[in-house]
């Protein structure tokens, strides 16, 4: 984790917008992290210092539809690395390869396109935040099918309340996040 006063400076840039997009949802809204260069700079920075470190760098960054590939590109951008976008369905024009999971209600699917990462590639997949787990846990499925390790799942936020964080760890997936909205 980051230094206290990292976390609570990222915290106090997230809004939360109640009732949304259902009522009972707390929404948690990183676009005010965004907006202020200085607290986007803090947070880009958070990560590029960590994938810094020789021992956890990747050799490429993953971004999951849609506010991950805010965040892992200018990411990979920092660290000199490639960036590999994790689409909703029918979004990429080459072959893919895709994974469907569940959502509260239905299923998605996501795609990769089949030479985004080689075998034997450490890959860092990056999203805004952890929910149920769904979206990260597809990423992590689609990454591994074209051979590639997914070294650690990173995002801004965790709501761990909602399982998604211990289901990605129960199925090996190390995990780094910022902030974390439990209780609340």
């Amino acid at each position: 984790m980051p230094t206290p006063a990292i976390t609570d400076y990222l915290r106090s840039h997230i809004r939360t917008v109640p009732d949304w997009p259902a009522p009972g949802v707390q929404f948690r809204d990183i676009t005010p992290l965004l907006q202020d260069p200085r607290v986007f700079r803090v947070l880009i920075d958070t990560f590029v210092h960590r994938y810094m470190d020789k021992s956890m760098r990747p050799d490429v960054v993953a971004g999951l539809d849609a506010r991950g590939f805010i965040i892992g590109s200018v990411l990979a951008y920092e660290l000199g690395l490639g960036f590999v976008p994790i689409r909703k369905k029918g979004k990429l024009p080459f072959t893919t390869v895709q994974e469907t999971y569940e959502l509260e209600y239905g299923s998605a699917t996501v795609e990769l396109h089949a030479d985004a990462v080689r075998g034997g590639d450490r890959v860092l997949l990056v999203d805004d935040l952890i929910a149920t787990g769904g979206t990260m846990m597809a990423g992590k499925k689609l990454l591994e099918k074209l051979g590639a390790t997914v070294t650690e799942g990173v995002a801004i936020v965790d709501l761990p309340e909602l399982g998604g964080s211990e289901r990605l760890r129960a199925a090996g997936l190390q995990l780094y996040t910022l902030v974390d909205f439990s209780g609340l």
